[in-house]
Parts: C-alpha cells; structure tokens; sequence
C-alpha cells in the first residue's frame, strides 16, 4: 500500500470526520529536562499538527532554546521525588490562576490533561466552571501503590471528575488509576508511540559494532536511579565475562559517577571498568545508532515502569532485547515472544538470558524479526489514530 493510500484510507476512517481541532496540551513536568512524559507529548504534538491540528502545550519552567515555538512555560518550578525519580513540577502561587487563564484564552476544542492526578499544571484547570472537554492520560504505574494516594483517593475521585475521557498507556497504569479515577467515564489503554522509521532506519556506529567474540550489551538510563537497575546489569556483566571475556558494555545516560562507585564496589580490582564504556546523555539520532549498533539491549529496570518505550525504540531497530518480567515489560513483550525477559531483580537470570540469545544466533534473529515486527503497533500514526477517537467520543 502506498503512503497516499494508506493516508486516503486513515481520512476515510477519520472519527473527526476531517474536522480540525485547536488541542491545549498540559504537562505536570518542565519541559528544560528530557522525560517520558514530556517526549511523548512532543512527538504527539507533531503528529497531530502533521494532519492539520492546531497545537499549544503548557509546561512548568523556563524556556531553554530547543524547545518549540509552540510550548509556553510559567517560569515556575520545584523539584521532588515522584515514583522513584525526581520530578520538576509547578503547583503553588498564581500558578491556577495563570494555568487556566491558559486554558481560556486559548479557545481550544479539547484540553488534553497529562498525569491530572499529579500536584502541577495538569491539575489546575479541573476546578474551571466553564472550560472545553478533558481528556486525561495516565502514565504512572505505582507498586506498591502509594500510601499518599491511599489517604487522596476519595479527593481525587471528585476532583478529577469533569474529565470527559480516559487514556491509560498500559494495563500497569490503569490497574493503578481505578483506585483514584472518576469510575463513570471510559479509560482506554493507548500505549506512548515512536517514530518507527526514524530507529529503523538508523546507521550504525562503527565504533559501537560488536563481533562473535567482542559483542557489544548496551544499557540506557539514569544509572544513579536504583529502580533503573543499573547494579543488576554491572552484576549480569562479571558473570557474562566468564563465557565472553572480550564482551564490551556500552551505557548511555546519565548518572556516570554513581556507575563508576557501583562498578568499585562489584569489582575494586578495576578489571571489570575496563570493559565498560560511557557516552553520557545522547541525543535521539545516537539513541537510534546506539540500539541499531549494539548486539543486545539489556533493560533491567526493578518497578515504576508504567510502559517500556525503551524497549519499543530498541525493538523497532532491529535489536535483541534482554528485559526484567516487570507487567508493563511482559506486555509490550507479549510475554517474552519479543525479548528474553528474566525474573526481576535475578542477576543470574540476567545473565543466563543474555548468553542465551550470544550463544545462540538463530535465536536473536527470531527475537530480532519478532520485535521489529511488534514495535509497528506503536508507531505514531496508529496511535494518534486511536488518541482521535478519543477526542471525538469526548467531543460527543
């Protein structure tokens, strides 16, 4: 099918039929720090003015010179701990008042709400008399469920009731969300998107290629995390070292310093450093070389994973994946039909997953083909296509 028939048929099926929205998009998270959160509504945002829609986001903080035109800031942020990380949010002061001042003047059709459920912007409008549909998306995926949200759950369930319409990226948030949520409006499960052509069609490094004897085990994340796994993965790698003695482990992200303490404390020798290299916060066209380049992605996270998409971007470039059996995990996995998933937290199992798929050739590539495969579910267009029939039922 090509590219023209395949957009004829997508405007044939349109729930909007062909009606072009002005979208008010607010973010809980400052956008002057990558996050997922903030990722998504990006590549979503450009999806959507791809077709034809108008597009404005509110953040926390500053503005810095990368970002778009089309995000407005309030200068007004704070930092705090929120579900193993630390979170750059908006909440107090004039920060109601100005946020849904926002809201008004932008005239929008439809104000899309990220985490709403969160202290920040997102929460703001909710309390408006007069205001156009929301939608919210839930990202979080809470185990244990927080014992702050316990006490807030009833306030919640009223507070956040003038949403139109739910969104879930995956079953993990939305078993948290039904604690809290508004039990008398839709949640559909939508997962984040990618852009599948831009991982899969990647160069690769040269620098970064692997060989039989020397492969290449990449980790991606903030390795002063301790829920990102970073230890588990240090611990995987002295044990692979014992079959793989010339393996390279490549790792991108920040957090260096902190690596380096864990790799001390593993091995103070400084023969297991030796075989680790890294390359610091990269930018997104890296990331793509990175996956395309390495023989194995390992993903050991340890809990508050609500989605996967580093697993989704590693799958749609072609690359073997080795991830904990986290739920969200399992299910952009399918179960492990496309990646070798080991029990949480085992660093044996890790291990013995990762030389299993090194050991094996024919293997990887059945991994590879079948993630590539799955990763097309999470491209962009599909998933915006679903988000619209949102809208429109919201709209309805």
């Amino acid at each position: 099918m090509s590219n023209e028939q395949a957009y004829e048929n997508r405007v044939q099926s349109d729930p909007l039929h062909g009606r072009k929205l002005n979208v008010g998009i607010i973010s809980p998270y400052s956008f002057e720090t990558p996050g997922g959160v903030q990722l998504h509504i990006r590549d979503f945002s450009n999806e959507l003015m791809r077709r034809g829609h108008k597009v404005e986001v509110l953040a926390p903080g500053r503005r810095t010179k990368d970002m778009p035109s089309w995000v407005t800031t309030n200068d007004s942020s704070f930092s705090i701990p929120y579900n193993g990380s630390v979170a750059r949010l908006s909440y107090f002061g004039f920060v109601g008042f100005r946020t849904r001042r926002w809201v008004k003047q932008g005239h929008f059709d439809i104000v899309h709400l990220h985490e709403p459920e969160c202290p920040s912007l997102s929460h703001k409008p909710l309390m408006m008399i007069h205001h156009p549909p929301f939608v919210g998306t839930f990202h979080g995926a809470f185990d244990p469920y927080p014992l702050a949200l316990r006490f807030t759950q009833g306030y919640l369930r009223k507070y956040l009731s003038p949403l139109s319409a739910g969104i879930c990226v995956s079953d993990a948030a939305k078993q948290s969300v039904v604690h809290y949520a508004p039990r008398d409006i839709e949640y559909d499960v939508i997962p984040n998107g990618i852009d599948c052509n831009f991982f899969a069609s990647a160069q690769t490094n040269r620098a970064w290629r692997g060989t039989s004897e020397r492969p290449t085990i990449g980790f991606l994340g903030r390795m002063n995390e301790s829920r990102k796994g970073f230890s588990i993965f240090v611990q995987a790698a002295s044990q692979i070292l014992q079959q793989y003695p010339g393996a390279r482990f490549l790792c991108a992200g920040t957090g260096e310093k902190d690596a380096i303490k864990i790799l001390d404390k593993v091995d103070g020798s400084g023969e297991l450093a030796r075989h680790f290299e890294f390359l610091g916060r990269i930018s997104d066209a890296d990331k793509a070389r990175f996956y395309k380049s390495i023989d194995i992605y390992v993903a050991p996270q340890t809990g508050g994973e609500s989605f996967g998409i580093v697993l989704v971007e590693a799958m749609a470039a072609s690359c073997a994946v080795v991830s904990s059996d986290l739920e969200a995990f399992r299910a952009v996995t399918q179960s492990g039909k496309d990646a070798a998933l080991f029990a949480n937290g085992d660093v044996k199992d890790c291990a013995i997953k990762v030389l299993s798929l090194l050991n094996d050739s024919e293997y990887r590539e059945r991994i590879r083909q079948a993630s590539f495969t799955r990763s097309k579910q999470y491209d962009w267009p599909t998933v915006v296509d679903r988000v619209l029939e949102v809208y429109a039922r919201a709209l309805s």
